[in-house]
Order: C-alpha cells, then sequence, then structure tokens
C-alpha cells in the first residue's frame, strides 16, 4: 500500500513481498494487497500475481496518469474488467489527493453491483461523501475510510472500518476506537478520537511516510528507511512524536 511505498516497489518485488507475508498472516485474517496501475492490462496482471502469492483480495487504485480521460464511465469499464479477470474480491481505491480524480458516490454505487467487486477505501477525509456512498450500496458492500481522524465520524454515518496510517503505530488505540464506536459509545469514541488525530496528522500530513515509519520505531516496531527520492524524518520529527504517542497512550 502507500505506506509500504508500493510506488517505488519493482513488479517482482512486490510478489516477492505478498508471499513473504502471507507466511505470516494467519490464514483467518485477511491480507488484502494493493494492485492499482495505470493500465487495465497491467492492472489485471498485478492482481492475479498477488492472488497467486497469497492475497485474499485486493485494493484496486483509480489510474491517473491520463487524468483528463479517466471520466467516470472509463473508470467503471476498468474497475468491471479488472473485476471480471480477480480470482479474488476486489475493493475499489478513491484517494483524490494522489490521484488528482474523484470517484463519485453513484459511480461506486453503480460498481457495486458487480459480484466481485466487494468494497471501496476512501482516503478523502469527506464525510459527506462516505454517507453518500453508503446510502447508495448495498448492505454488504464494505465501506473503509483511508484517514483516521474521520474514523469515528465515518463509522457514525455507516462505514465498516478503516485502513489507516497510525494503526501501524497504535494499533490498540485504534482498535480501541473502533470498539467504542462500533458500539455506540460516542461519548468516549469521540473523545478518544480527539486524542488520536494530532498522531495521526503527524504521521501522515505532517511527516509523512518518514515520519511513520520513525513513530513505529519509537513504539517498539521496525520501520526502516524510506526509498529514494523520498527523504528522511527532520531531526526535530523524533522529539514531536515521541511526544505525541506518549500523549496518547499514557
Amino acid at each position: 500500500g502507500s505506506n509500504g511505498e508500493a510506488a517505488f516497489v519493482d513488479e517482482d518485488e512486490a510478489e516477492r513481498i505478498v508471499a513473504t507475508v502471507r507466511e505470516g498472516v494467519p490464514r483467518d485474517r485477511v491480507l488484502l494487497v494493493g494492485t492499482g496501475r495505470q493500465s487495465t492490462r497491467a492492472t489485471i496482471a498485478a492482481t492475479t500475481r498477488a492472488a497467486k502469492a497469497g492475497a485474499d483480495a485486493v485494493l484496486v487504485l483509480t489510474p491517473f496518469y491520463f487524468k483528463s480521460q479517466m471520466t467516470q464511465e472509463a473508470l467503471a469499464e476498468h474497475y468491471r474488467a479488472v473485476a471480471d479477470a480477480s480470482h479474488v474480491p476486489v475493493l475499489l481505491y478513491n484517494f483524490t489527493n494522489v490521484t488528482g480524480l474523484n470517484l463519485t458516490p453513484d459511480a461506486v454505487a453503480a460498481l457495486a453491483g458487480h459480484p466481485n467487486i466487494v468494497g471501496l477505501k476512501d482516503s478523502n477525509g469527506d464525510i459527506g461523501q462516505v454517507a453518500g456512498v453508503v446510502a447508495r450500496v448495498p448492505a454488504d458492500f464494505t465501506v473503509l475510510v483511508g484517514a483516521a481522524a474521520t474514523l469515528h465520524p465515518a463509522i457514525v454515518v455507516g462505514a465498516s472500518g478503516g485502513i489507516v496510517a497510525v494503526a501501524n503505530v497504535a494499533p490498540e488505540v485504534c482498535v480501541r476506537l473502533y470498539d467504542l464506536a462500533r458500539a455506540g459509545k460516542h461519548d468516549e469514541a469521540r473523545a478518544l478520537q480527539r486524542r488520536l488525530t494530532p498522531l495521526a496528522h503527524a504521521v501522515t500530513a505532517g511527516y509523512s511516510i518518514a515520519g511513520l515509519k520513525l513513530a513505529m520505531e519509537i513504539a517498539g516496531y521496525v520501520g526502516g528507511e524510506v526509498r529514494s527520492p523520498l527523504r528522511p524524518a527532520k531531526p526535530e520529527a523524533r522529539d514531536v512524536l515521541r511526544r505525541l504517542l506518549l500523549e496518547l497512550t499514557q
């Protein structure tokens, strides 16, 4: 995925990564792999390789290089072709900050009728759009958000959950927030959301992937270095991230 620096991973390397991860992920846990590429042909090929390597489902980012030509009709045709060819379920991936494109609620609703398109990850942070999607898709269509700052409000409007960067640093807190929101304990969920958001912002918009990896190191995990042309986190980031993590977990 994005925080795994997928854009910098070679195709043969991606296949090895999926196979390696599959060895460590129990079969009762879903291994979701990003396979979005710029062409339909390349996306189908990447999806096929991921499925063979052990992916349970794939997450397909909207192709964006020729964005002026990527109408809702073109995107729908792309996704249907990928879903038709895929041996595992497909989730749509809408991330306008990266792609410059927005997959509209109406387009998502139309694609939700495909038997092999089972969900959506929307990383735009637009709760109104999430609510619009939820209102238009079947109840068993999985709607996920990609911004931790919107996790609680997204669940309130009917989202199933989220795939969020900060969960790599503070997974227990993210699970607690999810559980509180799903249980309808909204006062507690709102309070925890307020505490989580500063760290979530720091490891995304603030310090980006380098900051996320540094925060993982601070939390006792293995973050590692970023690949060029990304740059390491600035020296002052360590103190800021350590403080934010302490404030969240103490």
